[in-house]
């Protein structure tokens, strides 16, 4: 997906921090986080977490804001700032959709990226537990390097879109704590027709919708931030959404009693959805699906 070179970003919306020291998964409430963690990701890699952690012993900083990122011709050259442009867009978009799907109080979540490990509300995780979404500090965390992993050892085609398909998954998630769906949800059930996998078809759907409404999502000053998405882009945001379908991450079939996220024709399919119907069209919750 292509930024307007002209188009003004916000870099407040997305912060970095620098690489944490002093956090540990190896037990505990970091154990704990990862599992919590798990059932919001869009890819499951509870099992990749090891029991080391990071040496030393400061504190994690509150991170600094990207103040680089300033136009989409920087979004368009540095993942960083593609970040900050996507944080724009989304905002831009759900501030006017979210009263579609029953939220009338919508707020920007935080964003932050960091590297190799990072605390939150959450408790504390690496970046093997992949990008995810925090409810209790209403927070999006993500390392970037993710991007890498996501084309290279699960087999995404790449591209821009694909990256930001991420973002707007994660951002679902968001838009689900405050309906409340992720608090209902957690009944601790998996399998391909779960309240867990349904929360993840859910958010899949909601990035659909985004990618087809961005192209309309402007900055403050008017200006669209966004090029028309193009058929390809499209394809590698659904080649992403199939490379972390719980078919391909497990390598198990429809029956697995262990799905957390949906398979890649599941994931696609609501992808699909949301990019046709908008997100009044994101029902994943009815009897007759996923």
């Amino acid at each position: 997906m292509t930024f307007n070179d002209r188009a003004r970003l916000d870099p407040s919306k997305v912060k970095r921090r620098r690489t944490a020291t002093g956090v540990g998964v190896g037990g505990g409430v970091g154990l704990i986080a990862v599992f919590l963690i798990s059932q919001l990701l869009g890819v499951d890699l509870t099992g990749l977490v090891g029991g080391g952690g990071v040496p030393g012993g400061t504190t994690q900083d509150q991170g600094q804001a990207l103040e680089e990122c300033q136009t989409g011709e920087d979004a368009n050259a540095s993942v960083d700032c593609r970040m900050v442009g996507a944080a724009t867009s989304l905002d831009d978009y759900w501030l006017e959709a979210a009263p579609t799907v029953g939220v009338n109080d919508y707020f920007t979540p935080e964003f932050y990226l960091f590297s190799q490990a990072t605390q939150t509300g959450c408790g504390n995780a690496t970046s093997a537990v992949g990008p995810f979404y925090c409810p209790a500090d209403t927070s999006i965390y993500l390392d970037t390097g993710f991007y890498e992993d996501l084309r290279t050892r699960f087999g995404a085609n790449g591209g821009s879109l694909a990256e930001l398909y991420v973002v707007a998954h994660e951002w679902g998630h968001h838009i689900q704590n405050l309906t409340g769906v992720l608090e209902s949800s957690r009944d601790g059930e998996t399998g391909p027709a779960s309240a867990g996998v349904r929360v993840e078809l859910q958010a899949d759907c909601y990035a659909g919708a985004w990618t087809a409404a961005a192209s309309g999502t402007d900055d403050p000053s008017g200006t669209p931030l966004l090029e028309t998405v193009t058929d390809a882009q499209v394809r590698d945001a659904l080649s992403a959404a199939a490379a972390v379908g719980d078919d391909r991450i497990q390598g198990t079939d429809a029956n697995s009693h262990t799905w957390t996220h949906g398979s890649a024709e599941q994931r696609q399919k609501w992808f699909i959805i949301g990019y046709q119907n908008g997100p009044g069209g994101c029902d994943t919750f009815a009897p007759a699906v996923p």
